[in-house]
Formats: structure tokens, C-alpha cells, sequence
């Protein structure tokens, strides 16, 4: 397989994951400080979540750790999907979507472009895929063509599509399920990845 004419910049990944060792992808990770990323390639962008997830409020209220102190890691991302194009994934109904103004996707499906910079917010499910259980996510792309994905909430019960259940959740219907751990709940599915390095590759213009 020949090198991609469009390099993209992976940032906030493994560097041993599914980005590493990809022809026309350069990976930003941890030790290399994502937030640091100064172009000139449009960007897939993963930052962190744990400080903005739907748990996060509760997490600060038990334990202490504020609401987005991230050390600036979504907005260095954000930044530089603004700047370079390209796309950036997050858990759905994150909270820096409403701390950053962005647009909130539709469940049903479809991009919902802002009026304020011209960016676009959908929801797509990685059990579309190829992860064993739904994983909601939202997307925010900017200076990108907007493909169609694939859409819409799928059915997540005891006799349905998913046999396995996330490690976060302990209630019905997840209750008699095996659990998923940590790093396969984190792991992008190569499949989603491709998707996002074929939306991060239409980027119309690099910054200066």
C-alpha cells in the first residue's frame, strides 16, 4: 500500500494503537504532548475525556477533579482542528461541546453545522464499526468535506445486536453481560479510524 497523498496528524493517541505505523500518518501522542501540535497537516484529534464525560460532575462533586482541567488538552485540539482542518472525537453529550459553544448533534443522524464558525457536530455509534457495544460519540469537524456515515442509535438489549456490556455500566440490560475493559472501551476500531482519516484528508487548506 503506497503512502496517502494527504498526511494527517494523529493526536492524543497510543502510540502503540491503531494510527501507529499507518503509511501518511504521524502520531502525536503523550509523550510527544499533542498540545504542542503546530501543524502543517489536518488533524484526527482524540483528546482526553475523563474531565468532560457525562460523569465528570460527579466525579468532581465525590472526588475533587474540576470539570475541563484537562490541562488545555480539548481546546489545543479544537485549535487545531480550526486551524488545520480535519475532525475531532469525543464521548456523546460531552460537556465542552456546550463549554466550547459547539453544535449539538442530532441522535437521528446527520451533521449539524454551526452558524458561529462553520464547524459540524454529528453522532455516530462505533458498534457500527466494529467495537462489541454501541460507544456514542460525537464528532466536530472543521474546513471538511461532511460525508455520510453511519447513522442512528442502534438497538442495545439483552437479546439484541451486543453481547457485551461497558465496564461502567452495571444495570439491566448490561447486568448478565461479560464486561468490556478499559482499554478495548477506549480503543478506536480500525474501521471508525479509516472513516475519520478519510473525513480529516478532504481538509481544503492548511494554515500558513
Amino acid at each position: 500500500m503506497g503512502v496517502p497523498a494527504v498526511t494527517v496528524a494523529a493526536l492524543y493517541v497510543d502510540p502503540a494503537g491503531v494510527y501507529s505505523g499507518l503509511p501518511g500518518v504521524e502520531v502525536w501522542d503523550e509523550a510527544r504532548d499533542a498540545r504542542l501540535y503546530a501543524g502543517p497537516y489536518p488533524v484526527v484529534a482524540h483528546p482526553p475525556c475523563q474531565r468532560w464525560c457525562r460523569f465528570a460532575k460527579g466525579v468532581e462533586k465525590q472526588w475533587g477533579y474540576y470539570v475541563g482541567d484537562d490541562n488545555g488538552s480539548f481546546e489545543a485540539a479544537l485549535n487545531a482542528v480550526r486551524r488545520f482542518g480535519g475532525v475531532l472525537e469525543h464521548p456523546a453529550d460531552s460537556l465542552a461541546w456546550s463549554w466550547f459553544h459547539l453544535p449539538k448533534p442530532r441522535s437521528t443522524g446527520g451533521w449539524t453545522v454551526s452558524m458561529l464558525d462553520g464547524g459540524a457536530s454529528c453522532y455516530v455509534e462505533q458498534g457500527r464499526y466494529g467495537l462489541p457495544m454501541r460507544k456514542a460519540t460525537w464528532l466536530y469537524a472543521y474546513g471538511v468535506d461532511l460525508p455520510a456515515l453511519r447513522w442512528g442509535r442502534q438497538i442495545d438489549s439483552e437479546g439484541g445486536e451486543f453481547k457485551w456490556g461497558s465496564y461502567l455500566y452495571k444495570g439491566a440490560p448490561n447486568r448478565h453481560r461479560p464486561r468490556l475493559s478499559a482499554s478495548i472501551l477506549a480503543a478506536t476500531p480500525p474501521e471508525f479510524r479509516d472513516a475519520l482519516l478519510a473525513i480529516a484528508r478532504t481538509a481544503r487548506a492548511v494554515a500558513a
